[in-house]
C-alpha cells in the first residue's frame, strides 16, 4: 500500500511534514471518523489538533506567521487528511482558498489584518460565489453591493458555504456597478467578518442552520442571507471593485488541486480497505484476492489511483512554478474525481454485502466521493475549461 501515490523530489521539510499528518490521521481521525460522521458531529478536536501543528497558516507566508509551503505541500497535505475523513479536509479548505486569495491580491493592510490570526487558526475562512438560482454561471450573480458614501450595502442570498456557521470571514463574490460591458467585470470580492454561529450573527447577515446532506457530514455547509448588510470600501480584497471574477478564479485553481487532492485521498483509502478485505474474505476454499476477477480489479483500482495522483501533483507543481494552470487543474480534478468514485464502487464491490453496513467504511465513502464530481465545478465545466485550453494551445492556421 505504500507503494502507492508517492512523490518524488520532495524536501526533508515536506516529507516530514506529511509523516506528522499521516500519523495524526491514523491515530486521531481515522479512528473516529465513523463515528462524528454518523452523528453529523463537528469535529471540533480534531481542527484543535490541526491548529497546533500549524496547518492552518501552512501556505501562508512565514513573515506573516505561516509556514511559507508551497501549493504541492498543501496539496499532499489533503490528500493525507482525506484519506482519514474528507469533511476534516473540509475544513481547511476554503480557509487555504481564502488565505491564497489575500495573500496574492490582498492590500498590505488587508493582509497584516487578516494573515497571522489565520495562521493561528484563530480566523478561518470561507468563500461563496454560488446562489439558490445559480452554480456554474458565476456572471450571472445576482446578489448586490451598492455603494454608499464610505462603503457598500450587500443584498441578496448565497448558497453552498462550506464552514458557513464555523468560519469568521467570508470571501464573497457579489455584482457590483462598474458600467463594464462583460458580467464578470461587474463582479467585486469583499471580506466579510462575522462572528461564528448560526442565525442573524451581524445586522443583515444571516447564517440558517445547516443544510442536511447524504455525505460530507461534520464540516457545516450553509446559506448565507444579506439583507442591507453594511461593509466598508477598506473590505475590498485589494481595493479593486470589479476585479473580483479574476481574485475568486485564482482562488478556485487552487480549489481545483484540492479537489484532485480529496478525490486521491479518499480513492487511496477505498483501495487500501478493498485490498485489505480482499485478502482476508475466504470463498471457495481461497481468499478472494486470488479470484482472478477480483486481483484484476485491485490492478485497475490502484492504477486509477496512481495516474490521478501524478495529475494532481504536476497540476500543483505548475501552479507553484508561477504559470498558467488552469487546464492541467481541470485535467486534475476531472480524473481524480470520476476515477474516485469508479475506485470507491470497486471497493463497494468487492466488500460484497458488508459494504452496505453502516459499520463498514466503505459505506461511507460511497456517500462522500460524488460530492467531488460537483465540487469547484462539475466534470462538464472541466470539460469546457480543457477544451477552451486546447483550443487556444492548438489553434488552427488554415
Amino acid at each position: 500500500m505504500a507503494r502507492l501515490a508517492q512523490t518524488a523530489g520532495l524536501t526533508d521539510v515536506q516529507s516530514e511534514i506529511l509523516a506528522t499528518v499521516r500519523q495524526f490521521v491514523d491515530k486521531e481521525v481515522i479512528p473516529r471518523a465513523q463515528e462524528l460522521e454518523h452523528s453529523d458531529t463537528y469535529p471540533a478536536d480534531i481542527v484543535d489538533g490541526m491548529k497546533e501543528m500549524g496547518l492552518f497558516g501552512l501556505t501562508i507566508p512565514e513573515e506573516y506567521g505561516g509556514l511559507g509551503e508551497s501549493l504541492l505541500t498543501y496539496a499532499l497535505v489533503v490528500e493525507e487528511i482525506a484519506r482519514g475523513w474528507m469533511s476534516v479536509s473540509g475544513v481547511i479548505n476554503t480557509h487555504f482558498i481564502v488565505a491564497h486569495m489575500i495573500s496574492r491580491h490582498g492590500t498590505p493592510e488587508q493582509k497584516q489584518h487578516f494573515l497571522p490570526r489565520m495562521a493561528t487558526g484563530e480566523v478561518r475562512g470561507s468563500f461563496s460565489m454560488s446562489e439558490p438560482d445559480l452554480g456554474s454561471d458565476v456572471a450571472a450573480i445576482k446578489t448586490r453591493a451598492r455603494k454608499t458614501g464610505d462603503g457598500y450595502v450587500i443584498d441578496g442570498s448565497k448558497m453552498w458555504l462550506t464552514n458557513g456557521g464555523s468560519s469568521n470571514l467570508i470571501a464573497l463574490l457579489v455584482k457590483t456597478d462598474e458600467g463594464a460591458e462583460k458580467a464578470h467585470q461587474n463582479l467585486t470580492t469583499f471580506l466579510v467578518e462575522k462572528p461564528e454561529g448560526f442565525g442573524e450573527v451581524a445586522p443583515g447577515l444571516t447564517i440558517p442552520g445547516k443544510i442536511d446532506k447524504m455525505g460530507y457530514k461534520g464540516v457545516d455547509t450553509t446559506e448565507a442571507v444579506f439583507d442591507g448588510y453594511e461593509i466598508g470600501a477598506d473590505k475590498v480584497l485589494g481595493e479593486a471593485p470589479g476585479k473580483g471574477f479574476a481574485y475568486m478564479m485564482d482562488g478556485v485553481e487552487v480549489g481545483r488541486v484540492n479537489v484532485a487532492a480529496r478525490a486521491c485521498g479518499i480513492a487511496i483509502r477505498a483501495f487500501e480497505l478493498a485490498v485489505e478485505y480482499a485478502q482476508q474474505r475466504k470463498t471457495f476454499g481461497k481468499a478472494i484476492a486470488e479470484h482472478q476477477a477480483v486481483a484484476f480489479k485491485l490492478a485497475e483500482m490502484a492504477t486509477k489511483v496512481e495516474a490521478a495522483h501524478l495529475m494532481m501533483v504536476n497540476a500543483a507543481r505548475l501552479k507553484d512554478s508561477g504559470e498558467r494552470n488552469d487546464v492541467e487543474a481541470g485535467m486534475a480534478k476531472l480524473i481524480a474525481s470520476e476515477y474516485c468514485a469508479e475506485v470507491t464502487q470497486d471497493s463497494f464491490r468487492i466488500h460484497g454485502g458488508y459494504g452496505y453496513s453502516k459499520e463498514y467504511e466503505i459505506e461511507r465513502l460511497m456517500r462522500e466521493a460524488p460530492f467531488l464530481l460537483i465540487g469547484e465545478g462539475t466534470s462538464e465545466i472541466q470539460k469546457t475549461i480543457i477544451s477552451r485550453g486546447l483550443l487556444r494551445e492548438y489553434k488552427s492556421r488554415s
